[in-house]
């Protein structure tokens, strides 16, 4: 069935993720605000950490409690939350698991009264170095993108919250023009769209997006067509997100500095590029390498990390996807290997992996602007920052 000719189909995709947004909208309305979320961080335990810490975010006033070690694993470098709030996974980014030249993926328990974990089972990423993780949008799958491997892959989650065998191990194949970081694939994230039907897989390695149709009830990647989407040439994407309008998607390019951003057509999962600015100053002259890309749930801003530089980069986002730069946060900042905006808009949290540090900065609502709290927390070598709601 067509409709102004349009097929049906192509309108739920369209309609899908407004209508989620709608329902979550109406939802968050009927619910009282949290006063207090969360948060939990992500570190390499090789370099002093003792795992996965905890702290609380006050809504009122970006204060961060003191952190508290919540649960133990080896090199928890990237956390993701299930959407049931109950259980928290964490790759193992190892090289070695149970005697094979693997990495791992730990699944806990989270406790509702204290937010401590207790670890569940771990499986295999079927690839070293796992960097990277999400959770799929319906709770059945966890995805893990492995940095060494040059692989992605799919583990089914169970009603427990138990992690099952991969179900999917794609590896990817190829290289690029920089010999010493892309000799051959490196998958440095993996992202979902609002539809739970593709997914994509930065290649540092390739200089590609790759892109996968995905079947959360089988936990499947299969190639999409066209199967990926390229940026220049020694660029090294590394990570990807997108515009909470899901018609943009943009990917931070650790090798060039640079931030790519595409169109976004859901019905094909094919992503065309707009445009590619650079995340530095134009006076700048060192060496940095990017890390992370978020963009702000109202739509208005994306921020991008500078490992060198030690900074925030912001952009403005205008009606039709593109960026305009509009300055740096350095205040405070050293080796911002992640960052996260809190789900109320209000605050972002950097984890400053060199300095030992998370810090807190109020977003501008206006101008997109950070402006430091003077709230700081000691975390050893923190890595990866997540919210949930606290009990």
């Amino acid at each position: 069935m067509t409709v102004c000719g349009f097929s049906f189909a192509r309108w739920l995709l369209i309609l899908i993720p407004l209508l989620a947004a709608m329902i979550w909208t109406d939802s968050a309305a009927a619910q009282p605000k949290p006063e207090k979320l969360w948060v939990y961080l992500g570190t390499y335990t090789h370099k002093g950490s003792k795992g996965i810490y905890r702290c609380e975010l006050d809504l009122a006033t970006g204060k961060l409690s003191a952190p508290v070690v919540a649960g133990q694993t080896a090199n928890p470098s990237f956390l993701a939350i299930h959407p049931n709030r109950r259980f928290l996974y964490a790759v193992g980014e190892i090289s070695n698991f149970e005697g094979k030249k693997t990495g791992a993926i730990s699944a806990f328990a989270i406790d509702p009264k204290t937010g401590d974990l207790m670890l569940l089972n771990q499986q295999s990423s079927g690839g070293a170095g796992p960097c990277h993780l999400v959770v799929d949008k319906e709770g059945k799958n966890v995805l893990a993108a492995n940095y060494g491997g040059g692989s992605a892959c799919s583990l089914p989650i169970g009603a427990d919250g138990k992690l099952g065998e991969a179900t999917a191990v794609v590896q990817h194949k190829g290289s690029s023009v920089n010999p010493k970081r892309q000799e051959g694939p490196h998958a440095h994230s993996i992202n979902l769209d609002a539809a739970n039907r593709h997914a994509f897989v930065a290649d540092l390695g390739l200089d590609k997006v790759m892109v996968y149709r995905f079947d959360p009830a089988k936990g499947k990647l299969t190639a999409n067509e066209p199967p990926s989407a390229s940026v220049a040439p020694g660029a090294g994407p590394r990570h990807f997100a997108f515009h909470p309008s899901g018609k943009y998607a943009y990917v931070i390019n650790e090798l060039a500095n640079t931030v790519t951003a595409f169109t976004y057509d859901p019905e094909r999962g094919v992503l065309k590029e707009l445009q590619s600015v650079t995340t530095l100053p134009k006076d700048f002259k060192g060496t940095s390498h990017t890390a992370e890309v978020v963009a702000h749930p109202s739509g208005k801003f994306l921020y991008g990390s500078n490992r060198g530089h030690d900074s925030l980069a912001i952009f403005r986002i205008g009606e039709d996807g593109k960026l305009t730069p509009a300055g740096h946060q350095s205040e405070g900042i050293k080796t911002p290997r992640n960052f996260a905006i809190d789900p109320t808009g209000a605050y972002l949290l950097a984890a400053g992996q060199a300095a030992n540090k998370v810090i807190v900065f109020r977003i501008d609502p206006q101008t997109g602007e950070l402006k430091p709290t003077g709230n700081v927390i000691e975390v050893p070598v923190p890595v990866c920052v997540r919210f949930m709601p606290a009990k």
